[in-house]
């Protein structure tokens, strides 16, 4: 699995309930033809990442298969995981 892509955008909180920022990434992934996560139609995954006290945390994530926008069952492996929230650290909004 390699990241090739993304969009962000920074999540507002109207009632100032939750501490630090957070973002939406929708990460566009590259899959090998021989990965059980692999789609013809491309794989995509949607990431839930927040700051606080300067430390990145990924509070949620799900795969999904472009086009239908169809949830997929997938987890992240540990080197994966690790992966992404460097990824999303790198490449959050600065105000």
């Amino acid at each position: 699995m390699k990241i090739i892509g993304h969009t962000v955008e920074k999540l507002e909180d109207p009632f100032g309930l939750l501490t630090g920022d957070r973002y939406e990434f929708f990460l566009d992934l590259e899959v090998d033809e021989e990965d059980e996560l692999y789609s013809e139609n491309g794989v995509g995954l949607r990431v839930l990442f927040g700051i606080e006290e300067n430390q990145g945390k990924i509070f949620n994530y799900h795969f999904y298969e472009k086009g239908n926008d169809e949830v997929l069952d997938f987890a992240l492996e540990e080197e994966e995981e690790n992966m992404v929230l460097n990824y999303c650290k790198a490449n959050t909004i600065e105000e």
